[in-house]
């Protein structure tokens, strides 16, 4: 059997003509820093259950407040503390 030969994928396609010398290095870093960039990657299994990224912002919003309302459930009381100071 012959082997098929291998095109040299390292060459660009002719439409693709970019001219590299009027590249600028780190053209939107400063707008990044400002406005600020967060990217998070989620695992395929958990990607599975969204729809969209503001499905996942939706459900984050409302895991926060759950726990922000938890949290106040499990406080423990001042009461011991009262007593002692009126003691």
């Amino acid at each position: 059997m012959k082997r098929k030969s291998r095109s040299n994928s390292d060459e660009l396609r002719p439409e693709y003509n970019f001219d590299y010398s009027k590249a600028v290095r780190g053209k939107y870093y400063k707008r990044l820093l400002k406005e600020g960039a967060n990217v998070v990657v989620l695992e395929p299994d958990v990607a599975k259950a969204f729809r969209d990224s503001a499905a996942v912002n939706d459900t984050l919003r409302s895991l926060l407040q759950v726990a922000r309302l938890s949290s106040r459930l499990t406080v423990r009381s001042n009461r011991a503390a009262r007593k002692r100071a009126t003691a």
